[in-house]
């Protein structure tokens, strides 16, 4: 299910044949209605960015992925349309005692998140990595410090991944598999040359946008929640809102109700077309 014209080069990734769609990342001023992050400055509560695929260190994370090309984008927004399958993302900075009672509250539920993460939000609190992973969640890459990356130049682009894509290295061994650009509702090929420079592919966007960093209250996430995801959504969700930690219980409850599984975005990416 690819949008017209946008077939990725993902053959890399084992995701070819999955589906793209027009829109990634975080606002850059925080509004809009399909895309949006808080601030990095707000409450604590800067919004993450995470890695698409790599292996390595993230200066070194492969030559071959060094020279490659780009993908032409757009960025990669759902999986499988017929997978009774979601993916909850959420950008990785907050408060570690919501981020520890978030994790609590999925596991109760036998779910699975994918949280991208902050590069200076791991390094101000290492344990919030293996948290994180050891309960069975991918963990990405958000950049390092949550700038406005269309603001940047290249190279400062490649500063704010390669330093967060370094960092996990430090703290887990990996990169992460997944990248999404922080302060844009999508990538520009500057962002994308940095993402593949790093080990990652297609960025990592999304197609329901609940607009929780917003701090709407628990009832408008999980409305807005409701109205919009379908099998195959990967969702933008934040962490460090109590809102969202208190959304939590009725947003997974949506998903049951409906037949669909909370999974992470690689498990909802490997999974092919039903028959």
């Amino acid at each position: 299910m690819l949008a017209a014209g946008a077939r990725l080069g993902l053959t890399g990734l084992g995701l070819a044949g999955l589906s793209v769609t027009a829109l990634a990342g975080c606002s850059a001023g925080g509004s809009g209605t399909a895309a949006g992050s808080g601030g990095a400055g707000s409450s604590g509560r800067a919004t993450p960015t995470a890695p698409a695929a790599g292996t390595g260190t993230a200066g070194t994370a492969s030559s071959a992925a060094s020279s490659a090309s780009p993908p032409p984008g757009p960025d990669l927004t759902h999986g499988p349309r017929d997978h009774p399958a979601v993916a909850l993302t959420f950008h990785g900075a907050g408060d570690p005692a919501i981020v520890r009672d978030m994790l609590a509250t999925v596991a109760r539920a036998g779910a699975h998140l994918t949280v991208l993460a902050i590069g200076q939000w791991l390094a101000g609190d290492p344990g919030l990595a293996a948290m994180i992973r050891d309960g069975g969640h991918d963990l990405g890459n958000h950049t390092w410090s949550h700038q406005t990356l269309p603001r940047l130049s290249a190279a400062q682009i490649r500063t704010e991944v390669d330093r967060a894509a370094q960092e996990l290295t430090r703290l887990t061994g990996s990169p992460g598999r997944w990248f999404r650009p922080s302060g844009t509702p999508s990538s520009t090929p500057a962002i994308r040359a940095a993402a593949v420079a790093a080990g990652y592919g297609a960025c990592l966007g999304y197609d329901v946008d609940p607009l929780d960093y917003t701090d709407p209250g628990p009832d408008a996430v999980v409305s807005r929640f409701t109205a919009g995801v379908r099998p195959g959504s990967i969702v933008s969700l934040h962490l460090g809102h109590p809102g969202t930690l208190r959304a939590m219980p009725r947003l997974l409850a949506v998903l049951k109700s409906r037949g669909l599984a909370a999974v992470t975005v690689s498990e909802l990416l490997k999974a092919g077309p039903t028959k």
